[in-house]
């Protein structure tokens, strides 16, 4: 393949070990970041476990408090209709090694209530307190498992490109470098047969002239 491609002389071999260093090159920088984005990656998944966990115990928790406020003062849905609709929601990006992650931040802000305490009691606002972990709880976990899925995205691109240059290119050019060499050297050894000859035929020349 190289031998039909590429011309053997001295400027194209200077060419193609440029070209050959920087794939190693590029090899080199997509592998550090790779390992980088697996570091990345496996630290966050290590936080979203902890953070399913966490979430599954306190929606038990909120929806075995909600039980317990329906069953104290019957149904409460006029109550939840009182609840004002979240608009802390913050939306900003961090990026890592080139790679765009999420950052969601939900807006401190001290707890009203909405509602009135003619008619409830102590068990909706339990109910009250859960779900306002629980929507905490749920924006770190959106921000984290997204951060995941563009990581795991970014990764695969990465090994694919990485892949590329370390079994296709680098080969390819290795293979141009040493049918490039190899045929100047031989033209090197054709060239220096040749001025043997020459010389050879010179000096009979002269030894008859000599006679």
């Amino acid at each position: 393949m190289a031998e039909q491609q590429v011309f053997p002389t001295k400027g194209n071999l200077m060419l193609a070990k440029k070209a050959l260093q920087l794939a190693a090159l590029g090899y080199e920088l997509l592998d550090r970041k790779r390992n980088i984005l697996i570091r990345e990656i496996m630290s966050l998944v290590e936080t979203a476990k902890e953070l399913r966990s966490s979430i599954e115990d306190t929606y038990k928790e909120a929806y075995s408090a909600l039980q317990l406020a329906n069953m104290s003062m019957g149904v409460i849905t006029p109550y939840a209709e009182c609840m004002p609709i979240e608009k802390g929601l913050e939306l900003s990006s961090k990026s890592v090694m080139g790679v765009e992650l999420p950052k969601v931040t939900l807006q401190e802000k001290e707890l009203e209530v909405n509602y009135g305490f003619s008619g409830t009691n102590s068990q909706l606002d339990r109910a009250y307190l859960a779900f306002e972990k629980v929507k905490r709880t749920t924006v770190t976990l959106a921000e984290v498992e997204n951060s995941i899925y563009r990581l795991s995205v970014a990764i695969k691109k990465t090994q694919r490109r990485a892949n590329a240059l370390k079994n296709i290119i680098i080969p390819r050019n290795e293979q141009t470098v040493r049918f490039i060499t190899n045929s100047l050297e031989e033209k090197d050894r054709e060239e220096f047969s040749r001025m043997k000859v020459i010389k050879a035929v010179k000096l009979k020349k002269a030894a008859q002239a000599e006679k």
